[in-house]
């Protein structure tokens, strides 16, 4: 019995040792440890496979199966193979550099355990470039390229969100979007930046204008200035030396009266006074004259060389200041010349525009103006031939009127004839005249062009105005010269009335 019991004992330590050391040697065999880049794929026993990112697990062995995705940055380079129009149908190519990864969110990772379980990053890099160009393509069709190139971004995000979906389908996650540049054989997006840089060049060209002109203003400021403290001082130089000058011809002065004086006293020691006292004396001051003579000449002579010396300096001064002034406004008119010239430049090309323009309205006016054009000449034919019978009426009434009417009409533009003939002498200042001439010859000179300008009438009418004017002028005189005939009165004259008595 004891035995039995002994027998049962080892029996159970046997089968306890067996399971302990299955256990033991399942854990050593199936312990597994993921890095935080890589994901383990555990599957077999369980009805979803088991995903070990960062950790350690265990798998049974001989019932389960271990497979691994990595989940690294995949670089991608996206690139058009062809070109692509634009919304605005410019043909363009697009190079994008793209970060993809295999997502570690359960559901997409189990995605990519589908699709990419054991395969290498190439092929997963080629599966997601075929999808990332062709969403590119989809977004660069329906942007304009002056859109896609002023904002990057905007296009980048576009296309990234337009592609998540189709790669979110496969587990795969966009980390990053880059656009590199755009490209078109036409250089087109390098013509959308010459606009910007002619303005650029042109506020360039006008703040350099402008700036020189204020450099050249205050260099003409600071010279005039200087050339203003040099003059000051070479007058007050000046100055000095005149009152230097003065005070040492005054000493000179006295130091030679004193010594005329002493000279003057020696000779009479040495002449043994052989003269009287007042021929010395007047010796004394006939010397002292002439020393008086010769200083005042001297001064002269300073004061002329310092005045001489004075206005030198002030001219060279001045003719320098309007020399520099001269050069600073020529540099500032060559500056706005080429400043007008460009805006000119600018303003043609402009005015070439609205040339076409107004070219295409000139024509839509034309048939308007060529209808209203009809219309009036209608109305002119029409007061044409209004008019000339007027004119035909107007004749038939000047033949019945004969020499009267041409007397009206030449006493109507007598005064006119005059007028003219006389507008030449009120435009001159001052008349000189020579010889016999006087008032009376000015007037018989006036009176001599009326008749020239009646003789000229005559010979290109055949009207002989003093003919007629002395015929007319005669017959007046010989109607006024007979009394006319008193005419009987039919009816007795009334008595004139006082304004103050009413009539009864």
């Amino acid at each position: 019995m004891h035995q039995k019991r002994r027998f049962f004992a080892v029996i159970v330590w046997i089968i306890a040792a067996v399971a302990v050391l299955f256990i033991v040697l399942v854990f050593v065999t199936g312990y597994v440890k993921a890095s935080p880049d890589t994901a383990y794929i555990i599957s077999g026993l369980r009805k979803t496979p088991k995903v070990l990112i960062g950790k350690a697990g265990v798998k049974i062995p001989f019932f389960e199966k271990k497979d691994e995705l990595s989940l690294q940055l995949i670089p991608i380079d996206v690139k058009t193979s062809s070109a692509v129009p634009t919304a605005d149908y410019i043909n363009i190519k697009v190079d994008a550099a793209v970060n993809v990864k295999i997502s570690d969110t359960p559901d997409l990772l189990n995605l990519a355990a589908q699709n990419f379980l054991n395969r290498k990053v190439d092929y997963i890099a080629s599966v997601a470039r075929e999808v990332l160009e062709g969403n590119m393509r989809e977004i660069v069709g329906k942007m304009e390229l002056q859109e896609m190139v002023s904002d990057r971004q905007k296009f980048a995000n576009l296309v990234k969100e337009n592609a998540e979906p189709d790669l979110a389908a496969m587990g795969l996650d966009i980390v990053s979007f880059n656009v590199q540049n755009f490209v078109d054989d036409s250089a087109v997006i390098e013509n959308l930046g010459v606009d910007n840089i002619v303005k650029i060049q042109k506020n360039a060209a006008i703040s350099r204008a402008v700036s020189e002109k204020e450099i050249a203003k205050a260099r003409a400021i600071a010279q005039k200035e200087a050339n203003d403290a040099e003059v000051a001082a070479a007058q007050e130089i000046a100055e000095k030396k005149t009152e230097l000058a003065i005070r040492q011809a005054e000493l000179q002065k006295a130091t030679d009266t004193k010594k005329a004086e002493a000279d003057a006293a020696y000779r009479i020691q040495e002449e043994q006074q052989r003269k009287s006292i007042e021929i010395t004396t007047a010796e004394a001051n006939i010397a002292k004259q002439e020393k008086e003579i010769l200083l005042k000449q001297k001064e002269a002579e300073v004061m002329e060389q310092s005045l001489d010396a004075q206005v030198r300096k002030k001219a060279e001064a001045e003719r320098f200041a309007r020399q520099q002034k001269a050069d600073a406004e020529l540099y500032e008119r060559q500056r706005e010349a080429e400043a007008k010239k460009y805006e000119q430049e600018q303003q043609a090309e402009a005015m070439k525009v609205q040339a076409e323009a107004e070219k295409f309205a000139r024509a839509q006016e034309a048939e308007g103006i060529r209808a209203k054009g009809l219309a009036e000449a209608e109305a002119i034919r029409a007061k044409a031939v209004a008019e000339a019978e007027g004119i035909e009426k107007k004749a038939e009434a000047m033949t019945k009127m004969g020499k009267a009417a041409v007397l009206e009409m030449y006493f109507n533009a007598l005064p006119d004839v005059v007028k003219n003939a006389a507008e030449p002498l009120t435009k001159v200042d001052k008349i000189t005249m020579y010889g016999d001439g006087n008032s009376a010859k000015l007037t018989r000179d006036i009176m001599q062009t009326v008749t020239q300008v009646t003789d000229g009438l005559k010979e290109s009418t055949g009207v002989d105005l003093q003919s007629v004017l002395s015929g007319f002028l005669g017959g007046k005189l010989a109607d006024a010269a007979q009394p006319a005939p008193a005419a009987p009165s039919k009816h007795p004259r009334a008595p004139k009335q006082n304004a103050g008595t009413p009539a009864e």
